[in-house]
């Protein structure tokens, strides 16, 4: 399912903004992408939210900044040292006159800016209130992926509904069968012999038993009705159902597929494949349900 949420927050000079935002998928993918020095916090973001999450490709992101009066700045020595050096001993050679030091401190990497050091408690306050700020991104993720969930519920209970329907006319069409497998019997038959008067009617009804008996889909219907409420009691029930509608998807598929290789009528056969196109849409829309 898809979902984005997006809070900020903010804790003594830091500032923050976390975003959540997933996209379709069978399984769950967590990417997340915090700024150096947080791995910590990275690492509980990830579990907070496959405890949240079951399904899904989700991106985590964590933008932070800190007010500008708690970072300083640092005189690389070493490397300052090493350009007056190489400066005097290349003006002396050359006869040029030496540089200043101003020249030399706008050399890249010799001023470097540093974030101001701090205890491990202050660490651990600022973790917690980022996790603290995670928590409601969490919640307010969960929410956008329920609103959609909510019109997701529609469309799956309209294709159950469809397969329902469906279900209903192959039933019709099965309860007469016998009769027209007897009728499609007798015709050949008559159309074979000019005389049919000396045909045992026993003989006869065995056949038609026997063709009735191959061609009964009256098991493969009872299957498909008990797949249909089994899905309308998931769809109606809290909680992480995706994995049983596609259980239960496959099942459709199975009987379907009984349906039209035992289809004694090309209407029992137009229903199969309708129900078969239904069913692929179910199992389409199943894949984004968690």
């Amino acid at each position: 399912m898809t979902g984005f949420a997006r809070i900020a927050g903010s804790w003594q000079d830091y500032h923050w903004t976390w975003e959540i935002k997933s996209v379709n998928g069978r399984n769950l993918d967590v990417r997340c992408r915090t700024p150096q020095g947080l791995d910590a916090v990275e690492q509980m973001a990830r579990k907070a939210l496959k405890d949240n999450i079951a399904r899904g490709s989700v991106n985590i992101n964590l933008q932070m900044s800190r007010d500008t009066d708690s970072s300083a700045f640092k005189v690389n020595q070493d490397m300052l040292d090493t350009l007056v050096e190489v400066a005097t001993t290349t003006a002396m050679k050359n006869h040029l006159p030496q540089p200043g030091l101003d020249a030399l401190m706008a050399v890249r990497d010799v001023i470097q800016y540093v974030e101001a050091e701090e205890d491990d408690a202050t660490i651990k306050a600022r973790d917690h209130a980022l996790m603290t700020s995670f928590a409601e991104t969490i919640a307010a993720f969960r929410a956008s992926r329920d609103t959609e969930g909510a019109a997701m519920q529609e469309v799956i209970t309209g294709l159950v509904d469809e397969i329902k329907r469906l279900v209903k006319q192959a039933d019709k069409l099965a309860q007469g069968l016998p009769d027209l497998i007897k009728k499609r019997y007798m015709d050949k038959v008559t159309a074979l012999l000019d005389d049919t008067s000396g045909i045992d009617p026993d003989r006869i009804a065995q056949e038609v038993v026997l063709l009735a008996t191959k061609a009964d889909i009256r098991e493969e219907i009872d299957r498909l009705y008990a797949h249909i409420e089994a899905a309308r009691a998931h769809i109606n029930t809290n909680g992480q159902i995706g994995r049983k509608l596609d259980f239960l998807t496959q099942e459709f598929n199975r009987e379907a597929n009984t349906l039209c290789s035992k289809a004694a009528d090309i209407r029992l056969t137009d229903i199969g494949l309708s129900l078969k196109t239904t069913i692929d849409q179910f199992r389409e829309q199943v894949q984004n349900i968690e």
